[in-house]
C-alpha cells in the first residue's frame, strides 16, 4: 500500500515546543524563526500550512506565491499581520488560539493598573539606586474606584472579574454585545462618553480597526476625568500617543501604562521616557502557560485544517 503523503508546515515564529511536537505528529515541520521576508517568498511555494505570531508579515504576494498552501496559523489573537483577503482569495484557511492568552493578559493589565496606582516602578528604580523615597510616595487604593472597560470579550470578561475582586466599581463599553451578557459578568452598560467621564481608570481591550484607531484621541481626552489613568495591553494604535503625551504633561492624565505601541520597539521617545509611564514590550501573552496553551491550540487547528476537520478558531 502507498503511504499517504505527509503535509509540510513552515514555523516563521517561535512557538511552544510542545505545540510543535504537535504539528509532528501528522506534519513534515519546518521551524525558521529567524526567516526573512524574501526568504519566506522564496520557500512558501514548498508548503501545505505556515504558522507566525505577529513577526511574520502575510501579505498577498505571499499568499499568491504559496501555490500549495492551504493554511495559515496565527498563534495568539490578533490577525493583523495577514491579508485576510488575500486568504479568502486564495482559498487559504486562516485560524487562530483567541483563547490562550486571556489570563495572561488580564493578569498584566491588573499589574499594570496596581503599577500606576502605587508607582511600583519608581519604588523600585529608588530603592535600587540606594534611595528611600517612603515620604515621597503616596500613592492610590484600586478599591471603590471605577474602572471603565472599552470592549468587554475574553479579555475584558477576566479583567472585570479580577476588577470586581478588587471591589472596583466595573463600568464598560462594547455596541457587540447584549445588555444581558453585561448582567452575567457584573459590569455596567454605558454609552462611551458616560464611560470616559465617570472612569478612574479606562482600560482597553479593543481590536484595532479602522473604526478603533485613535479612539482615544484629543476630543476623547477631553471628556475624561482629571486625574485619570489608562492602561493599554490590547493594540498599538488604539491610543494617539501624541495626544496621549500632550495631557500627561498638562496633568489631565495622571498616569499611563502601555504594552503595546503604534510602533514597535517604539524606541526611546518623550512618550516613554515621561516619569508617570509605565511601559513594558508587549509582554501581555508571554507566559509559560499562555506559550504552551497557545502552541498546542494552533497546532491543532492547522492539523484539522489539513485534515479537512471542523474547526474552532476560523478567520476565513
Amino acid at each position: 500500500m502507498m503511504a499517504v503523503k505527509r503535509k509540510k508546515v513552515l514555523v516563521a515564529d517561535a512557538i511552544s515546543s510542545i505545540g510543535v511536537r504537535g504539528l509532528e505528529e501528522f506534519c513534515d515541520v519546518d521551524c525558521d524563526y529567524s526567516v526573512t521576508a524574501e526568504e519566506i517568498m522564496v520557500m512558501i511555494g514548498n508548503y501545505n500550512g505556515l504558522v507566525v505570531r505577529s513577526r511574520t508579515k502575510v501579505t498577498s504576494e505571499l499568499i499568491d506565491r504559496g501555490h500549495q498552501l492551504e493554511v495559515v496559523g496565527r498563534c495568539g489573537v490578533g490577525v493583523d499581520n495577514i491579508d485576510i483577503e488575500a486568504c479568502k482569495s486564495n482559498h487559504v484557511l486562516v485560524v487562530n488560539s483567541p483563547l490562550a492568552s486571556s489570563v495572561a493578559v488580564a493578569e498584566l493589565t491588573v499589574g499594570l493598573m496596581l503599577s500606576l496606582a502605587r508607582r511600583l516602578p519608581y519604588c523600585d528604580r529608588e530603592v535600587k539606586a540606594g534611595k528611600w523615597p517612603k515620604s515621597e510616595v503616596r500613592g492610590y487604593e484600586l478599591y471603590g474606584k471605577t474602572l471603565g472597560l472599552i470592549a468587554i470579550g475574553r479579555i475584558g470578561t477576566e479583567v472585570a472579574r479580577l476588577a470586581n475582586a478588587f471591589g472596583m466599581k466595573v463600568i464598560g463599553y462594547d455596541p457587540y454585545i447584549s445588555d444581558s451578557r453585561f448582567d452575567e459578568i457584573d459590569v455596567i452598560i454605558e454609552s462611551y462618553e458616560e464611560l470616559l467621564r465617570q472612569s478612574d481608570y479606562i482600560s482597553l481591550h479593543a481590536p484595532l480597526n479602522e473604526e478603533t484607531r485613535g479612539m482615544i484621541d484629543v476630543d476623547a481626552i477631553s471628556k475624561m476625568k482629571d486625574g485619570v489613568r489608562i492602561i493599554c495591553a490590547a493594540r498599538g494604535g488604539l491610543i494617539d500617543e501624541n495626544a496621549l503625551l500632550h495631557n500627561l504633561e498638562s496633568g489631565k492624565i495622571a498616569g499611563a501604562a502601555l504594552d503595546v505601541f503604534e510602533q514597535e520597539p517604539p524606541g526611546a521617545s518623550k512618550l516613554i521616557s515621561h516619569p508617570n509611564i509605565v511601559v513594558t514590550p508587549h509582554i501581555g501573552a508571554q507566559t509559560v502557560e499562555a506559550q504552551d496553551r497557545a502552541g498546542i491550540d494552533v497546532a491543532n487547528e492547522v492539523v484539522a485544517a489539513l485534515k479537512g476537520e471542523s474547526l474552532r478558531w476560523r478567520i476565513v
